[in-house]
């Protein structure tokens, strides 16, 4: 018990250490891009704040700048009275702006896109370490080969039968594309279905480019929106290697001749694409000889195994993982183009992506946590995603954001004079209410998301829970 209890401390303090680390430097590197351009090109700097609001708190470097950790880890900000008046979210500057010399229009271009540059800078040196250590991929997500097609599957309160079936897919089909964009993983099928937007005589419609019998079909299928975030599914499984992951000593594998890391690859002929597939096809030959194929060392190979029951099979199997090394050029072009589709989606009417599904820094929080227990590379990895979101998002030409103060800079230059400053402030004003709304309404749904997963743990854990016998009955009296 006292080394359990050590181990999920020393877990519980690496996993808070990752999620301040990557975290906190994500918004650490986008402010102190802002920073050191503003230096560099000689704006005044009065505060650099990681978090909003009242500071936890702050002391006074000797170049006269604040510096503050306050209490909303929601951002930061750089404090830059000569480039944007944002008094309702940084707090008020004590400069004189008057007495300040004006800055120019390619200083305030450079300042502002500083933070974003440096965002995409963070990603880009996270991306070499993950180029160098792999990261982790299951080979069920890296397949775009279907093993198993679901006959129903759950859509909107019923049963109803699986798009997938419907349309006519096999085992074995490869898909290759969807709605005519490549797609080298299960991960790109299921993204590319949850952000796709087609419809036909009043039902959603994708179009699968399907690999059969050596020929490319298309085929037009109806995703339903199923699951608990309801965005549009088919119904199906791709193929992943079974490999043995222990063979237990005396047991009926090791009889047969099975070995630790052996590829099953069919049972009596039967090619076994999945675990269920496994599973009913070695209940099926209990109480008889079952051939089993295998992989061994790249040579394809048969044994016979033979139990009465599971419990003699003394066999675990475990999934395979793939460890990919995509180049870091490769990894930010991936994340720019999810986080573009992702906005696409958002802002098409046809599609099924609303604001429910984004998340907001509680659910950032949450996903780091989830991702860092899982290992460092696909931490690094969230962490590549969340910056190159955060860049982007930054540039949007929405007031408030790097991306409006960037378009009011244009607006300005480009009329001759700047815009008037009760504009500014208005559409400053309105928009930052709309955004910390969209927060909020995003929050609201990111601590449903944690709740539920959180209950789900707790039926898992239950579930799995040895039951405790019945105490015996007192006899009456």
């Amino acid at each position: 018990m006292p080394s359990d209890l050590l181990n999920s401390l020393l877990s519980n303090l690496w996993v808070a250490f990752v999620v301040v680390v990557l975290f906190g430097g994500s918004i650490f590197v986008h402010e102190l891009g802002h920073f050191l351009a503003a230096r560099r090109r000689g704006a005044h700097v009065e505060r650099f704040s990681i978090g909003f609001g009242p500071p936890i708190f702050a002391w006074r470097g000797k170049d006269g700048v604040e510096y503050r950790l306050s209490w909303f880890p929601l951002g930061g900000y750089v404090l830059l009275p000569q480039l944007a008046d944002l008094g309702a979210v940084e707090g008020e500057s004590r400069a004189d702006v008057t007495r300040l010399p004006p800055v120019n229009y390619a200083t305030k271009m450079i300042i502002f896109v500083a933070g974003a540059s440096f965002n995409i800078l963070f990603a880009f040196a996270l991306a070499c370490i993950v180029w160098v250590i792999g990261q982790p991929t299951p080979t069920g997500f890296f397949s775009t080969t279907i093993a198993e097609i679901a006959p129903t599957m759950p859509s909107e309160g019923k049963d109803v039968v699986s798009p997938a079936a419907k349309a006519g897919l096999k085992s074995g089909d490869t898909i290759t594309a969807v709605d005519g964009r490549p797609v080298a993983t299960f991960a790109d099928i299921v993204e590319l279905l949850a952000l796709s937007s087609g419809w036909s005589e009043g039902a959603r419609q994708t179009i699968l480019s399907v690999q059969r019998d050596g020929q490319i079909i298309s085929v037009p299928i109806e995703p339903v929106l199923s699951g608990d975030e309801k965005i549009r599914k088919i119904g199906i499984t791709t193929v992943a290697k079974l490999l043995v992951g222990r063979v237990a000593p005396g047991s009926a594998t090791e009889k047969s001749g099975l070995k630790d890391d052996d590829q099953i690859i069919a049972v009596n002929g039967t090619r076994t694409l999945t675990y269920p597939q496994l599973s009913e096809a070695l209940r099926a030959g209990l109480g008889q000889p079952t051939l089993i194929t295998v992989r061994r060392s790249g040579i394809e190979q048969t044994v016979t195994l033979k139990a009465d029951t599971t419990a003699d099979l003394g066999l675990s199997i475990k999934s395979d993982v793939t460890y990919v090394h995509p180049n870091p050029f490769e990894q930010i072009g991936d994340s720019i183009v999810k986080t573009i589709r992702t906005l696409g989606a958002l802002l098409n009417p046809r599609s099924d992506i609303g604001l429910s599904h984004l998340s907001g820094p509680i659910g950032i929080i949450d996903n780091f946590v989830a991702v860092s227990r899982a290992g460092l590379p696909l931490a690094l990895w969230f962490t590549i995603l969340v910056n190159v979101n955060l860049a982007i998002f930054n540039l949007l030409p929405i007031p408030v954001l790097d991306g409006g103060q960037m378009l009011f800079a244009t607006i300005g230059r480009l009329r001759g004079r700047p815009l008037p400053v009760s504009f500014i402030m208005t559409a400053q004003s309105v928009f930052l209410v709309l955004l910390f709304s969209m927060v909020l309404y995003v929050s609201v749904f990111d601590v449903r998301r944690i709740v539920r997963d959180v209950k789900a743990d707790r039926a898992a854990e239950a579930a799995a829970a040895p039951t405790k016998p019945a105490p015996p009955a007192t006899p009456a009296k």
